[in-house]
């Protein structure tokens, strides 16, 4: 259900979009939190942007109105990250943010949108050195014999 991919030395989770708005309502909205948490730290690691709190977009779930302003900033986030990796304006945060009064449908579509951004950056980074070619390291010396008296 989840797939971890590293891009630039740095761990991210590419997430089914409906498995996690499954288990959103499967745990009446606890792994929603989660999740929100995760991508909003996915996101100030991406950006390298330290002003990204992710555990104050969290709060701000929980606090009216506050709660909306938090979702649509998260689909400029994710809109900086697809500016970043080349996708050209994919997400539109005012549709995370109408997603938001319907059954938290900004859930699939936020994911959807980030796991196209994971799929773009690992396909855009630089190959691994090949080691064909490359005699593999020989085993180190037996040490000497133990002298006898």
């Amino acid at each position: 259900m989840a797939e971890d991919v590293l891009i630039e030395g740095q761990t991210f989770r590419k997430r089914s979009p409906w498995g996690v708005w499954g288990l959103t309502l499967v745990t009446i909205g606890i792994y929603g939190f989660v999740w929100y948490y995760k991508i909003n730290d996915e996101a100030r690691r991406y950006l390298r942007d330290d002003s990204i709190r992710p555990g104050l977009a969290v709060l701000a779930l929980f606090v009216p109105i506050v709660n909306y302003v938090s979702i649509y900033r998260t689909g400029q986030r994710v809109r900086r990250m697809e500016d970043r990796v080349g996708i050209q304006r994919a997400v539109e945060p005012i549709f995370g943010l109408l997603g938001a009064f319907f059954l938290a449908l900004y859930i699939p579509y936020y994911q959807q949108h980030l796991n196209g951004i994971w799929d773009r950056a690992v396909a855009a980074a630089p190959p691994l050195p090949s080691t064909e070619g490359i005699p593999p390291i020989p085993p180190p010396p037996p040490p000497p014999p133990l002298p006898t008296q």
